[in-house]
């Protein structure tokens, strides 16, 4: 998806809240970089716990944004397994994909592939025209064979000729109504798929197996028709859709996890991870940072930011008021760790170049 996108695979308790955003100002991206205090010891504005390189027996999956640098990919993966590029978006009329920026994606692509990476190329239906994602499009995909089929093709000639491993799902505000229809298109685009291609798909986290059905999920279904099933455990607060709060707590996300593995094999379930914050300042709406950036604005601020060990996440309250939250690379190694505890095949980042380095 564009960089202009609130883009694509992101999970949320709450149908109005944007999954994934990504809207940086000039004004944070020069914000001086200091100190950062907690719990009044100072320690470095970088970050003050490393993320394992590729941890083993994990494997980890990195989001990227078509229109990101190489670099961004170069620079992280030493601690992924998979990537997913963000590439081609559902048309409304819900039968046609748009063309991937093949230049960029491809490159993005190639870059993984030589860092020994297994690449795919992801659709969302999210929308620039509403500034959400599209859910008129996804039924019309979903409720009409012949639009599964079709687009389907579309999706497997884009991943032959951008030599992508795959296809990654990240369909949002899927309806009830259509969660048979969800099923059905990934196990078309299985059938599809160029030989030894894989198909993922992106879950919004939900708390009971009444509340994923309710979300358009047949949890069981997919876990036999997906290679890979990321549960996107975080947006669980966000400005728009809550007041102040955790991005992904750790109690919620075992919580979603628990819930979806009494459906889905442990192996095949990837534990989502939001690398990034938000603000919610005492006027208006919020937005979201970089991990960087939620320091600069606490340094330059002269704030005091504090560790919620209960959370996994940072916090601190700016002297306009504004509040942030935000997770870093203590955060990812604390998500290591549940994924770990839950037996499940890894995790999910979003995104890379958003998130400390994963390495």
């Amino acid at each position: 998806m564009p960089s202009d996108e609130l883009a694509a695979a992101g999970g949320c308790n709450e149908e109005q809240a944007p999954w994934h955003s990504e809207a940086m100002t000039p004004a944070l991206r020069h914000t001086l970089a200091a100190v950062l205090v907690v719990a009044g010891a100072a320690v470095p504005a970088s970050v003050s716990t490393a993320a394992q390189a590729r941890p083993a027996g994990l494997g980890v999956t990195g989001w990227v944004l078509s229109g990101d640098s190489p670099s961004v990919v170069r620079s992280n993966a030493a601690g992924l397994t998979m990537l997913s590029v963000d590439g081609v978006t559902l048309q409304p009329d819900g039968r046609t994909i748009t063309n991937p920026d093949r230049a960029n994606a491809e490159e993005l692509a190639r870059t993984g592939r030589a860092a020994g990476l297994h690449v795919e190329l992801l659709l969302s239906n999210y929308s620039n025209r509403l500034g959400d994602f599209d859910r008129a499009a996804a039924h019309r995909l979903l409720s009409s064979p012949e639009n599964r089929r079709r687009v389907a093709r579309q999706l497997a000639r884009a991943v032959r000729h951008g030599h992508f491993d795959g296809v990654n799902v990240d369909l949002e505000l899927v309806r009830r109504r259509d969660a048979a229809g969800l099923v059905a298109l990934v196990r078309t685009l299985q059938a599809r798929m160029p030989r030894a291609r894989t198909v993922s798909i992106d879950v919004s986290a939900q708390t009971s197996a009444a509340a994923y059905r309710r979300h358009g999920y047949l949890l069981g279904a997919l876990g036999r028709a997906a290679n890979v099933i990321d549960l996107m455990t975080y947006d669980d607060h966000g400005p728009g859709w809550s007041g102040p709060g955790p991005i992904g707590p750790l109690a919620w996300q075992r919580s979603a996890m628990t819930t979806l593995l009494e459906q889905v094999p442990r192996r095949k379930a990837r534990l989502g991870f939001g690398g990034y914050g938000y603000t919610w300042p005492a006027h208006g709406t919020g937005h979201d940072v970089t991990d960087a950036e939620a320091r600069r604005l606490v340094a330059a601020d002269g704030a005091q930011a504090v560790w919620n060990s209960t959370a996994g996440e940072w916090t601190a309250r700016l002297s306009d008021g504004t509040v942030l939250w935000w997770a870093d690379a203590r955060s990812y190694a604390l998500r290591l760790q549940l994924a770990r505890e839950l037996g499940v095949g890894g995790l999910a980042v979003w995104r890379l170049g958003s998130v400390d380095r994963l390495t």
